[in-house]
This record gives structure tokens, sequence and C-alpha cells, in this order.
């Protein structure tokens, strides 16, 4: 089976763009809108039931600062939903974009329609080791720092995504972003560009899920445009999924000195004057046992791992 990933990667390429070996973990310059590399890579051998992700076996469509004519004709007549995902730490653009074609295949296996989705991955450059113990505390640092760097480049991602959302949504499509694990990073710094630099609420997204947060507790309350406080000024409805068995997240709170989102929740998740349910969901994942959660990698991969939870979210897509 093959699985066709859109993409958009702020790694620098070094070497003809068509090779997925040729995209490092450095960061292209943040003042530079063309530098951003746009492209279209199918992934094969996705195993659901391995639990193994695929291989890239090509990489077509190759754009700089945009999608191409051939790729925005595609997205904004989709045939289908739109899933737009934002990646964690320790992943090489490689790991990425078969997790991402990995991801759409366990929504489409759900058997909710609105959850069988047409994926769209933004690759940051994050160093891409193994994720495991002991976790070398200066290789996170440094994907925290490359995630932050990521936020004009995943800003100007947002905004040329905006009139291919819009033409999406007149042929009835819905679009879902899922952001996992140091992803908030990136997305924190993109949405509190996006209105530093002027762009005003917009209706990108249905749906935000927020998996496994590597995001301090309190960013979804810093003062606007702090963090992720105005993210509610660009979708209709938040998720945050949240595991105290998540044993990333544990390390990562002793790490950060801070309380990470996807420990226990935001900061202050019980008011429903700051978190109204109709505008937020909180989705405790801390007693779901139906996946290996002794696993240090896989107690972070939940969102997906986890039956009750993977099917929590395509529920929430079908809503």
């Amino acid at each position: 089976m093959t699985t066709t990933v859109y993409f958009a990667t702020n790694r620098v390429i070094a070497g003809p763009a068509e090779d997925y070996r040729n995209y490092g973990n450095g960061i292209v310059a943040p003042t530079d809108p063309t530098a951003v590399t746009y492209g279209t890579a199918f992934v094969n051998d996705a195993n659901l039931t391995a639990d193994t992700v695929g291989a890239i076996t090509s990489i077509q469509d190759i754009s700089k600062g945009h999608f191409s004519a051939n790729a925005t004709a595609d997205l904004s007549n989709p045939g289908r939903n739109l899933l737009i995902f934002l990646h964690g730490f320790d992943n090489s653009f490689e790991n990425a974009l078969t997790r991402a074609a990995f991801n759409q295949q366990w929504f489409k296996a759900s058997n909710v329609d609105a959850a069988n989705m047409t994926v769209v991955a933004f690759s940051w450059p994050s160093l891409g080791k193994l994720l495991s113990l002991p976790m070398p505390a200066d290789d996170y640092l440094r994907d925290q720092m490359s995630a932050g760097q990521s936020g004009a480049h995943i800003m100007r991602f947002f905004a040329n995504l905006e009139p291919i959302i819009k033409a999406a949504r007149a042929s009835g499509r819905r679009v879902f972003l899922l952001a996992h694990s140091m992803g908030h990073i990136a997305l924190q710094a993109a949405v509190e560009s996006w209105f530093l630099h002027g762009q005003g609420a917009a209706s990108l997204f249905d749906h935000a899920f927020l998996c496994a947060g590597d995001e301090r507790y309190d960013s979804l309350g810093f003062p606007p445009p702090g963090r992720l406080s105005d993210l509610k000024l660009l979708t209709k409805r938040i998720s945050v999924y949240h595991s105290t068995a998540d044993h990333v997240i544990c390390l990562s709170n002793f790490l950060n000195g801070l309380q990470r989102l996807g420990y226990e929740g935001p900061k202050n998740l019980q008011d429903t004057t700051q978190f109204p349910p109709a505008a937020y969901r909180m989705v405790d994942c801390s007693s779901f046992n139906d996946y290996d959660n002794d696993d240090f990698q896989g107690s972070h991969q939940y969102y997906r791992r986890s039956v009750k939870a993977r099917t929590d979210i395509a529920t929430a897509m079908g809503a």
C-alpha cells in the first residue's frame, strides 16, 4: 500500500531534493520565505498489525516557498478531509513523513468516514535519533531550540494553506490539526508568529488535537498572543490528550523544571470559564491500558497505539 504525504520542511537540503537522505537537521534562514521546501512524498509498506512504519519510495513536485500547482490543486479538492501533522522530538525527515503516513493509515482503519484523510506534514529539523534511555539532555534541548526557531516557517506554511483550506471547505471537507510531543513548541511559536505578524483570527482548523504535548502546561492560558493562548482563534475546537503514564513527558517535566501540557493537561483545566466545554475537550489517557505503556517510547505514542485514544480522536473528527 502506498500513502501520499504532502509536506513542507525548513530543513537544510544537501543535494537533490528528490532524495530523502539529503534532508538534514540544519534550519534554513528564518527571513527567506522561499527557503522552505514543499513537495509530495510516497510512502510504502506501513504495517499497522506489526506497528511498523514504511519507507519513502519517491519525492516529487518539489517547490520552494509554496506548494506546486499540482499539489495545490490536489489539496484544494482532496475528496476527503485534511490532516495537518506536526511531529515531535527525535524525528528525522524520513521518520516524520513515514510517521505521517502511518498515522493516516491508523485513522483510516478506525472506519470513521471523517478520519479517512489526506495528510499534510511539516517537518522541522529535529536531530532524528532513536528515542531511548538514556536520553541525552543536550540533544533534547537542541531539538527544543529548533522547534521554537521554526515558528516563522510554520506560520508561512499555515498562510499558504489558508486558501487551500477555503477551497477544500467549499467542497464540503473539514480540516484537522494533530500535534504530537515537541511539535507543540513548534506550534506555539507559529501561533505567536501568526499574530505578531498582523495576521488576524482565521478559520484554519475545525479541530486541533494536542497529543502528549511537550510544551509548558500554562501555554493555553498565557497572555495573548503568548505561546498557545491564541490557538483558539485559529480553530473551532481544541482537544488536549494527556497522561501521567507517559514516561517521556515525566522525564520532560524533570528536564524543564516545569510541568508539561501532556502530563495532567493545561493549568486550571477544571475552569470552565477559561476552557468552556463547547470549545475545549480534556482527555485523560492515564488509565488507558490497551497498549504497552511500560516501554519508554511506546508510552509516549498512546494517541495512536491505544485503541481507546485512537477511537476517541476518530470519533471527535466525525462529530
